[in-house]
């Protein structure tokens, strides 16, 4: 039994390379890609319904959502990053053929996913009230702040495993499978939202704790599809108690060796959110609900680009395994132009119709005013953005995630908050919105010079292979 079932991951893996190793690029991308861009744009619209709903109760239950946004962020980026260290490892053990060691590192990555969600446990018990009381002192939004984040906090199992299961099915290619357990997740997210913030279908009206309680049912209940799709249909790893439970230190250092640098890197974000809250406090609480309407908005724009690398990344590490140069050439090609055609769109949208965008959060005539024109001039840097991302990717594909980082503390930290900061002493809170476009500058010379340091290194060397 053993035998047969090792000859048919073998057979298996072998109809794995002739799709990553053989597929035209172009069209291995897209096959890689699209379902996690549809996948992301629906979870996209899930983040901007959330909204949309909480926004019908107040403008002062959408500040306190956006108050709570940056430890929800790093909840994610926890799960995402340590993902994308599972994802290269597995991706790339499959490309040299070394199948026990993909085993292992599903294995690890679900015990991984285990401790982090008992570490955001104790977190959540602890640390809610006072950080949401840094932000404001309005006693209504402090209220609202801490019952959507506590609930999100103590709840957040299904959060990692979610995460951790997609991860699982997009390394082995089946990205069509992940697109299912995403897109199931974010549907019961959207029909539980009205019903529990508003008490309908026999449901007891909960506010801003039934988006929160909305939230985790949608993730625990994608955890449970993605677990079974992964048992049934993925047949390129193998999952026991055993491998979970006997995590191995070697392994779990080669995916936080990947994934360290990704949690930093996105969380990067969360502290960003978390000064940019406090510098737009400074100005009203409209402000701030400005701030996080733009975030839902541009999540439209950016998850698709998102998903995009979530394909690239498997591609890219595969044929970095295989030592194929020239694959590794086309897909970078493909994937920066079709990301900046995507972050185009993004930029002629928010130009164009800033008004209309606003009004689905029932936007007053002064959020209204302070809106517009920070969309406008945030939206400028969308396109510059675009590269950013997809070199990102490329980074951590070939396990050089530290590059990454240092782009992101750029962008995110040194060049953004302080220009913000200074910005925002004009007294004009119009200005402080440039602070994207300066940062985003700043982040594609760096880019460039260490794309070229990275590429030198890495890929030039596999050309004499190929």
């Amino acid at each position: 039994m053993e035998d047969e079932k090792s000859m048919g991951s073998r057979e298996s893996n072998k109809s794995r390379e002739n799709k990553m190793g053989v597929m035209p690029v172009k069209q291995l991308i897209i096959n890689m890609s699209v379902p996690m861009m549809i996948s992301m744009l629906v979870q996209a619209l899930y983040n901007v319904v959330d909204s949309i709903f909480v926004a019908k109760l107040s403008e002062g239950a959408l500040t306190a959502v956006t108050l709570a946004f940056p430890m929800q962020n790093l909840i994610i980026s926890v799960a995402a990053g340590t993902g994308v260290g599972i994802n290269s490892l597995l991706s790339r053990s499959l490309g040299e053929k070394r199948f026990d060691r993909a085993d292992k590192a599903a294995g690890n990555g679900i015990f991984l996913a285990i401790l982090s969600a008992l570490v955001t446990l104790a977190l959540g018990l602890t640390v809610v009230r006072p950080f949401i009381a840094s932000q404001t002192a309005d006693p209504e939004i402090l209220e609202y702040g801490c019952q959507y984040l506590g609930i999100v906090m103590t709840i957040s199992a299904g959060a990692y495993f979610q995460v951790t299961f997609e991860r699982l099915l997009q390394s082995t290619g089946l990205t069509m499978y992940s697109m299912v357990s995403q897109l199931t997740g974010a549907v019961v997210n959207i029909i539980m939202d009205p019903i529990m913030i508003f008490g309908l279908l026999g449901f007891p009206a909960m506010g801003v704790a039934g988006a929160a309680y909305a939230t985790v049912f949608g993730q625990c209940i994608a955890a449970v599809v993605g677990l079974a799709l992964n048992l049934r249909r993925n047949r390129e790893i193998h999952l026991s108690f055993a491998g979970i439970f006997h995590p191995e230190a070697k392994i779990i250092g080669q995916i936080y060796y990947v994934g360290i640098p990704s949690v930093l890197m996105m969380s990067i974000g969360s502290v960003m959110t978390y000064f940019m809250n406090r510098i737009l406090g400074q100005f009203s609480s409209t402000a701030t609900a400005v701030f996080g309407v733009y975030f839902k908005l541009q999540s439209f724009f950016f998850m698709p680009v998102f998903g995009l690398n979530n394909g690239l990344i498997p591609v890219v590490a595969y044929n970095y395994g295989a030592k194929s140069r020239p694959r590794i050439d086309e897909a970078i090609r493909f994937a920066v132009k079709l990301a900046a055609a995507i972050m185009l769109c993004g930029t002629f949208v928010m130009e164009v119709i800033p008004g209309p965008l606003l009004d689905l959060f029932s936007a007053s005539e002064t959020m209204k005013s302070m809106g517009i024109p920070a969309l406008r001039i945030i939206a400028i840097h969308f396109p510059i953005a675009a590269f950013g991302i997809v070199m990102g990717s490329l980074f951590q594909a070939l396990g050089q995630s530290f590059y990454s980082l240092i782009i992101s503390l750029a962008r995110q930290l040194i060049a953004l908050i302080p220009a913000a900061y200074l910005l925002s002493l004009t007294g004009n809170v119009n200005r402080v919105w440039w602070c994207f476009l300066i940062a985003e500058t700043v982040s594609f010379a760096l880019t460039q010079l260490f794309f070229r340091r990275v590429y030198r290194r890495e890929v030039e060397p596999l050309g004499a292979v190929s």
